[in-house]
């Protein structure tokens, strides 16, 4: 299965109407919020191609979004692995040539055709049988001129791989085209069946040039400064994997992957690598950027604490909070005493130990004082956390919920 090759569709997305803050045994059911499923959370995008269509989708839902590309495509014109596969073909046909992505298949053709192959490539194609992976290549096969022999309903490189087999391959030579990542299994089994395999290297992945935006997504994730990463392919993930260890910072990573950033992966083969390492990924159903999006809209409104604080439902976002029905924004300062505050909710929280939880803030408790003011500002409800004379902080738990935490 070839996880980037989806021509994706969005839906109408909506988020969980409750949540549980299971830290604190407090449960809270009350209608969802008319804010954004993703509003106040930050989630990054490591996607090269098609990464402003998931990008639109994300910031349409109201999340704030991170990219940095883990690789960049070798342009097709360039291309002389892919050159030297298509001559390689008209001079010697094979028996069978497997389509697996429609942007793929098209791009092949194109370039073929700016080479001054086309027409030789689309008459090699003619003579051979022609498998197409899922409606969306049989119309990029059809677009050419062609016809596919065969294309399975499942969409599934395994029910391709399924037919090829039963059909025997012994002696068969087999062209697959591929999309900048292999296919697990799918080469290993043909050959194994006595099949010579070609393989089309379409659109294959480097490095990107400038590090930067990965190195700045990389320090966001260690640092908690995302609440999701998602990935579009296997090599995107290994890529980032990658420099991380690079950079020396691999502990920090997984440690972050493995607690507290979700891991989005839009299929099966693209969370490979990251599951080798003991990183949970969720995926959709549908390997698709819409379904992709549509999980991290249950996913994420799900981890956020909710509690009932001063008569209020608050939910504690990745960098906002929603009080009832309105989105605040606050500091990151904020956010870090509010999650200290939240950890035990009900519970006073000292001065000194909210001074820990401020990033770079120091010795001088003052910095607390000064954060607390800005917080409350930003909640726009001062009484939701109270001041606890000479000891510290705490939130203002709602006595209704019967709380063994409140004091």
């Amino acid at each position: 299965m070839h996880d980037t090759s989806a021509n994706d569709s969005a839906s109408d997305l909506t988020a969980s109407d409750s949540a549980n803050d299971s830290a604190s045994g407090l449960t809270v059911n009350a209608p969802a919020s008319d804010a954004p499923p993703l509003a106040g959370f930050t989630v990054g995008v490591t996607a090269a191609r098609r990464a402003d269509e998931l990008g639109t989708l994300l910031k349409r839902r109201g999340a704030t979004v991170l990219h940095a590309p883990a690789l960049r495509i070798v342009q097709l014109a360039d291309d002389s692995e892919l050159l030297n596969a298509t001559i390689e073909l008209i001079d010697h046909a094979p028996d069978v040539v497997v389509a697996t992505t429609a942007i793929g298949f098209r791009g092949w053709v194109e370039a073929a055709d700016g080479w001054g192959y086309g027409e030789a490539l689309i008459q090699c194609l003619r003579g051979v049988e022609l498998l197409a992976r899922g409606p969306k290549v049989k119309g990029a096969v059809r677009a050419a001129g062609l016809t596919e022999d065969w294309s399975p309903l499942s969409e599934s490189m395994a029910e391709v791989l399924d037919r090829l087999l039963g059909e025997g391959v012994a002696g068969r030579r087999v062209a697959l085209q591929l999309h900048g990542e292999p296919l697990p299994g799918f080469v290993e089994a043909l050959r194994a069946g006595g099949a010579e395999v070609v393989l089309v290297p379409v659109y294959r992945w480097l490095p990107p040039e400038d590090l930067t935006p990965v190195d700045r997504l990389l320090d966001a994730t260690v640092g908690r400064g995302v609440d999701a990463l998602t990935f579009t392919s296997a090599p995107a993930a290994a890529s980032l994997l990658a420099r991380a260890e690079e950079r020396g910072m691999t502990a920090e990573l997984l440690a972050a992957l493995r607690h507290d950033v979700l891991v989005a992966c839009v299929g099966p083969v693209t969370a490979l690598p990251l599951q080798s390492l003991g990183v949970d990924t969720v995926q959709p159903e549908r390997f698709r950027l819409g379904p992709l999006v549509q999980v991290l809209c249950k996913e994420l409104p799900s981890r956020a604490r909710v509690l009932p604080i001063g008569g209020h439902r608050v939910e504690i976002r990745g960098h906002a909070v929603l009080v009832d029905d309105e989105l605040c924004a606050v500091p990151p300062a904020g956010m870090a005493l509010l999650g200290a505050l939240a950890r035990r909710p009900g519970w006073v929280v000292a001065r000194a130990e909210l001074l820990r939880a401020l990033p770079g803030a120091g010795r001088d408790e003052h910095a607390v004082e000064s954060a607390m003011a800005r917080l409350r500002t930003a909640l726009g409800e001062p009484k939701l956390i109270q001041t606890v004379v000479k000891r510290g902080y705490r939130l203002a738990i709602d006595p209704a919920t019967g709380s063994k935490y409140a004091q």
